[in-house]
């Protein structure tokens, strides 16, 4: 009966994700936003041999090896953004001897940068003393440094001095909780209040905050408990500093599990759509972690995929306590606009030191709406765009196939568009663009009600976007 109530409310809330114009039968506005097979929101029905399959990151190389005197095996907490031609790495330096069982020195927290997001330097700040020297890495060693956690602020009215933020959990004077910090380099860190401005929370995580460029304010995501589990509280801001009361993001239709980590961010292709890569714990299982992923539209309400996306036998040294967590950024190396690379840990708590390995992701690669040799239709929702051509994110094999037809609000086939007179897409392209027999030019059907239908055999269909001519 429980598992039935959680599949009666996860169809009711992916009827509420549609919006209230979905529900009323009326068109959702596309424009030219690119859209993602993420979540069901733009899905009316699928047909025959055609599913929406998770994809997972392609393992690469380790990237850093967390082997300075003040940082260690129990190195955590990685935060990765791009910031113009440079790349900056945040993570706690700490260690542990498990013979002991004890800590071996102060948590603190440390810098890294590179050219290229793969070959990482450790630079000499000389800000903070650690054994006698200033010469380390070490940019942060105040309250904090458990989980400080660094993001660039894109609010186009941010002050010089703050063009960095962060957020960490830390205890000062008898106040406990979130505390907020600026930076006008990314190197020299001070706090913006004297005093925590999220209170409501368990917070030993990476707890995040960013700029969502959509909604025009800050959105957090931060570790609390819930019904005996780990579970994550978000919150919003206008100015960093006042936040809203937290609440308990949802998560409708999947089961209750210890999620530790959560890594939310905006997609940058598809801003408008928030994805996460939340860390599933595994308390009963030596304490292992795997990152999952997750999606939402609003912030509050996440679709959860619950098939890991790094497994724990993934290369290599995952399967141990806390030894695979998903690293906060999403970040595409120098001339690659084909891939996004995330980051992850490994070898926690193992040897002197631990690791942070690269994967790799095709761009909107999160989830395909994958046929196979037998073939499948997928339907949409009823929508409107703005955009001359239709652009679609696929990739086919052997004897596949992609076809694109317009349908209207009544199911008929849109003159000169129809599926019947769609050229097959075959290869593997990003941004492919659809053509049927008169041509690529669909700006005739802008602002009217729609429907795509996908006609796929052997292939994978990632994403799509009515875009102007021009892009």
């Amino acid at each position: 009966m429980k598992q039935l109530r959680w599949v009666v409310i996860g169809l009711v809330w992916l009827e509420l994700l549609g919006g209230a114009q979905a529900l009323a039968g009326e068109p959702i506005a596309l424009g030219t936003r690119r859209e993602l097979f993420v979540d069901r929101f733009l899905i009316g029905e699928t047909k025959g041999d055609l599913r929406l399959e998770l994809q997972r990151p392609v393992p690469k190389e380790v990237v850093l090896v967390t082997d300075a005197p003040w940082e260690g095996n129990t190195c955590a907490y990685f935060t990765v953004f791009q910031d113009g031609d440079l790349y900056r790495m945040y993570y706690r330096g700490s260690h542990w001897d498990e013979r002991r069982r004890r800590s071996t020195h102060r948590e603190v927290t440390c810098y890294a940068e590179s050219r290229d997001g793969i070959h990482w330097t450790k630079p000499k700040l000389g800000l903070f003393e650690f054994g006698g020297s200033k010469a380390n890495n070490i940019v942060w060693d105040g309250i904090g440094t458990h989980n400080f956690v660094v993001f660039k602020d894109a609010n186009p009215d941010a002050p010089a001095d703050a063009r960095y933020k962060a957020i960490a959990f830390g205890r000062r004077r008898g106040q406990r909780g979130l505390y907020v910090f600026k930076s006008p380099d990314g190197i020299h860190w001070s706090l913006i209040v004297d005093r925590p401005v999220i209170t409501k929370g368990t917070f030993d995580s990476q707890n995040v905050a960013f700029w969502d460029p959509v909604a025009g304010l800050y959105r957090e995501y931060h570790r609390t408990s819930y019904m005996g589990r780990r579970w994550i509280m978000t919150g919003t801001s206008r100015d960093f500093v006042h936040w809203t009361e937290p609440r308990l993001i949802e998560t409708p239709g999947a089961p209750l599990e210890h999620l530790y980590t959560n890594a939310v961010m905006f997609y940058p292709r598809a801003p408008h759509i928030l994805i996460g890569f939340p860390t599933r714990f595994l308390p009963e299982e030596g304490s292992s972690t795997e990152p999952t992923f997750m999606s939402s539209r609003d912030g509050m309400v996440f679709h959860r995929w619950l098939e890991p996306v790094i497994p724990r036998d993934a290369p290599e040294d995952r399967s141990g306590n806390r030894s695979n967590y998903m690293a906060w950024g999403l970040v595409q190396l120098p001339g690659d606009e084909r891939h996004y690379s995330v980051y992850a840990t490994e070898a926690y708590y193992r040897g002197p030191s631990s690791r942070l390995r690269r994967f790799e992701y095709r761009v909107d690669g999160f989830v395909a709406a994958e046929a196979g040799r037998r073939g499948g239709t997928l339907v949409t929702r009823l929508f409107t765009h703005g955009g001359e051509v239709l652009r679609v994110n696929f990739k086919t094999r052997r004897d596949g196939y992609v076809r694109v037809g317009l349908v209207d609000a009544n199911g008929r086939p849109v003159a000169g568009f129809a599926l019947s007179e769609c050229e097959p897409l075959r290869g593997d392209e990003i941004d492919g663009v659809v053509r049927w027999r008169r041509g690529a030019d669909v700006s005739s059907t802008a602002g009217k009600p729609l429907r795509l239908v996908f006609d796929l055999r052997n292939a994978q269909v990632f994403s799509f976007r009515f875009a102007p001519s021009s892009d």
